[in-house]
């Protein structure tokens, strides 16, 4: 389950598009970032995606990944010239293919490898879908399978494209965009396959064009409701459209951290086996099996896109961080598996986000002025120096990435330092002290 957001440059507040994404996984999914550098391929060469082998192209682009630890492609990402793509898991009356395949994820980064624009992005994605459709395990410790949805940009433009099997829609966007675990195309669209609707007609789900609606016809109800998507991409929505015009970083950070009860002094994500915000907490049940297990923020310029990630779960209990792709992501460790390891920032911070869980109501004040000041600090210091030089943005970035890591020190010792003065329902706790289990932590 995931949400993912975008702003054009005529609601944004300084004319730069905004892109933001969580990527909601199972807990010990660790996230990764990655950048990988453009290259060179030698004729009749080969790429290795996550499950199938297909032809490579002559040379690929610099990209940005944003990804779970074991899939060769991505969640979200970003290539050098700009160009953005989160993904989306969507539930349809389509079969899944189960063999393996292409997963969506592949298809992000194949087309992050290979695209100068958001529209060549888009073309390529629906070439390779419609060459080899899409098939295969998408899960970490629990098989899942299911189609996909993208949300594409780059600083020009966006597209939301969603697809069902071979089959598929897209919508050129306006001003905002919203997508989550739910198709949203109705009965307009800029683009489509051949046999969309003729499609729908044949497999019975309505009787002619003039009934046709692509999320209604497609939609399999039962995923898609237990999902809670329409209830998330209707609070990205509105969010965005009260701040049109106005919307900064800032406030993409802000919609991934959004939880519906958070006025509530004593919320807890503990509450409840069904229901999930933008800000995705795992608890008992396979309907909350998922949790925000990584964030992306991203100002998209075609002379300098800057991207904030947190490389962490919990985007409210993270720091977003700098990255521009010129330079190197900062040292922050070794590349995480699926098991607790404190050399990894994924891991070393499931220690405090998992501490933070046991009271979240009274720990995660804790650290959130802390986090105010650094994300405040850093956004200002990031947007003085757009223009400047590699160097510069380099030692940004990696000033931040040690002084989250610093920060984060003392925030374990805040949080276990504390007695907590909560105790979580008991099939929270059992599901917590499961998935804690599985990743050899206590």
């Amino acid at each position: 389950m995931c949400d993912t957001i975008v702003a054009l440059s005529n609601s944004t507040a300084d004319g730069k598009v905004l892109f933001a994404k969580n990527s909601d996984r199972e807990p010990n999914e660790a996230h990764e970032m990655v950048i990988i550098s453009r290259a060179h391929h030698q004729p009749g060469e080969k790429v290795k995606c996550t499950y199938i082998e297909i032809p490579q192209v002559e040379e690929t682009y610099q990209v940005l990944l944003a990804k779970p630890f074991w899939i060769w492609g991505a969640e979200m990402g970003a290539n050098e010239f700009g160009v953005t793509i989160g993904n989306e898991a969507v539930f349809t009356k389509d079969s899944y293919g189960k063999e393996p395949g292409l997963i969506g994820m592949d298809f992000l980064r194949l087309a992050l490898e290979r695209s100068k624009t958001a529209r060549e992005a888009l073309d390529l994605i629906i070439e390779l879908l419609e060459k080899y459709g899409q098939s295969g395990n998408c899960g970490f410790a629990h098989k899942m399978f299911y189609h996909n949805s993208f949300l594409i940009c780059d600083p020009d433009e966006a597209w939301v494209l969603e697809t069902s099997a071979k089959e598929w829609a897209a919508e050129k966007v306006k001003d905002i965009r919203s997508i989550s675990n739910a198709l949203t195309i109705g009965a307009e669209w800029d683009l489509a396959s051949a046999n969309l609707v003729q499609h729908a007609i044949d497999k019975g789900w309505c009787r002619d064009k003039s009934q046709f609606n692509f999320a209604r016809c497609y939609s399999e109800p039962v995923y898609t409701l237990f999902s809670d998507a329409h209830k998330r991409q209707h609070c990205t929505t509105e969010q965005l459209k009260e701040r049109k015009g106005k919307i900064t970083p800032a406030m993409m950070m802000a919609v991934l951290r959004h939880h519906d009860d958070k006025d509530k002094f004593n919320w807890s994500p503990d509450k409840g086996i069904t229901g999930a915000d933008v800000c995705m907490h795992a608890g008992w049940g396979p309907i909350r099996g998922s949790q925000s297990a990584g964030s992306m923020v991203s100002q998209l310029d075609r002379s300098d896109s800057v991207h904030w990630l947190t490389g962490t779960s919990a985007p409210c209990t993270s720091l977003f961080k700098p990255v521009w792709l010129d330079c190197s992501i900062p040292e922050h460790g070794s590349p995480p598996q699926g098991f607790y390891d404190e050399s990894t920032l994924f891991w070393r911070h499931e220690a405090i986000h998992r501490a933070i869980l046991e009271d979240y109501a009274f720990r995660l004040p804790l650290i959130k002025l802390d986090q105010k000041n650094f994300e405040e600090q850093m956004l200002q210091e990031v947007t003085q120096n757009l223009d400047g030089s590699i160097n510069k943005r380099d030692s940004i970035s990696e000033k931040y990435f040690k002084l989250a890591q610093e920060i984060e020190l003392t925030w374990l010792q805040k949080v276990n330092s504390q007695r907590s003065k909560h105790q979580n329902g008991l099939l929270y706790r059992f599901a917590w002290k499961t998935f804690n289990q599985e990743a050899k932590m206590k």
